[in-house]
């Protein structure tokens, strides 16, 4: 059952795992940093090398099987084969575009759902995955939203979603990846699991994916933004913006109502950033809502008060939505009046839209894919 709870999106916190579930984490290594693999080692009364063996093993060679690890005693094999698993959240479903990218549904340990998705290119290929099950942040024109919250997600299962879709696609090693946190959820809602995560995937003896190459996408959310800035390393940041006047996007995005434009630019414009980094605005054209000559004008100027990159982002309608996207024209002429005022611009054609995996669409609802 859903929580009926009505949560205003700035002051929620997620629930806790459920301790009645915890006993189904345990003994499974699967998404374990690099220290709770050096208390496994050390339970076993192994020396503390041996961890970043099985992290370089887990991560980096994706071995499923603790008879994989030759570079360990036998003895030390016995005792993992016989009391830890390494068990990465389960497939239920997949479903793939006609574009090539792929939507799978994934069981975590207690049974709760959560979607993701793959997006294969030439010379690298995209992981959009979530943080959350559902969402309390309440966009009205985002699936996700309408879904409601039910808990965050741990930085295992985060971490789990990552390595159920490499080894799902037989992703070869080497080959490039970027992971971006724009699935089910507000990140920030959940900043601690989310950064245990990113300290896993960039470890350079794991899967050493550069933070450059890592994206944390929120709907606004000030405080979490401020926190964010304070770690190093860390993912780069992208605004879900959407609207450009307070009254438009207090209507789409309730959490306008507490934290509004002019104090999102203030906080963007102080959040630290390094050499040749910029915060991404990413900016849905609704029709009717955020499409218009005015909202190009006053999009420009807020992206200019901090270096920035903005995506335009044709509008994904779903199932039981009020809004549609806004006409091809209107697209068109807000990209050429942002790139002519000097902007670093870009259309971003949404992929999967064909099976509910395009932006604003992952909910877990039961649905017919949009055509």
């Amino acid at each position: 059952m859903r929580h009926k709870t009505q949560i205003k999106p700035w002051d929620y916190t997620a629930p806790e795992i459920k301790s009645d579930f915890l006993p189904l984490f345990c003994g499974n290594a699967a998404g374990m940093s690099l220290d709770e693999l050096n208390s496994l080692c050390q339970k076993h009364g192994e020396a503390k090398y041996r961890a970043t063996q099985l992290f370089e093993g887990i991560y980096r060679h994706r071995w499923l099987d603790w008879n994989q690890f030759s570079n360990l005693p036998k003895s030390f094999r016995a005792k993992l084969v016989s009391e830890t698993l390494i068990k990465w959240p389960a497939v239920k479903k997949s479903v793939v575009s006609t574009d090539g990218c792929a939507k799978h549904t994934l069981i975590l340990a207690d049974a709760r759902e959560t979607e993701c998705v793959y997006m294969p290119y030439e010379n690298r290929a995209t992981l959009c995955i979530s943080s959350q099950v559902g969402c309390a942040m309440g966009c009205s024109f985002c699936a996700s939203g309408a879904a409601g919250i039910i808990r965050n997600l741990t930085a295992a299962e985060m971490v789990g979603q990552i390595m159920a879709l490499i080894i799902h696609h037989q992703h070869p090693q080497g080959f490039p990846i970027n992971v971006v946190f724009m699935g089910m959820g507000e990140p920030l809602h959940n900043l601690g699991h989310v950064m245990q995560a990113f300290h896993i995937l960039s470890h350079p003896k794991g899967m050493a994916v550069p933070p450059r190459r890592m994206t944390i996408s929120t709907s606004g959310l000030i405080p979490g933004i401020a926190r964010l800035g304070g770690y190093s390393p860390r993912p780069r940041l992208a605004l879900s913006l959407n609207a450009t006047s307070n009254e438009v996007r207090t209507k789409i995005m309730p959490v306008n109502s507490v934290w509004g434009l002019e104090k999102l630019a203030i906080a963007l414009r102080s959040f630290p950033l390094g050499r040749d980094e910029y915060i991404t605005l990413e900016y849905v054209l609704i029709k009717g809502h955020s499409d218009s000559l005015e909202d190009a004008e006053r999009l420009s100027r807020f992206a200019s008060h901090f270096p920035s990159k903005i995506n335009l982002i044709p509008y994904n309608p779903w199932p039981g939505s009020a809004f549609s996207p806004a006409d091809e024209t209107r697209l068109n002429k807000m990209g050429s009046y942002l790139a002519e005022r000097g902007h670093i611009v870009s259309i971003r054609r949404s992929r999967g839209l064909d099976i509910g995996g395009a932006c604003g669409q992952l909910a877990l609802l039961d649905r017919p894919h949009m055509a």
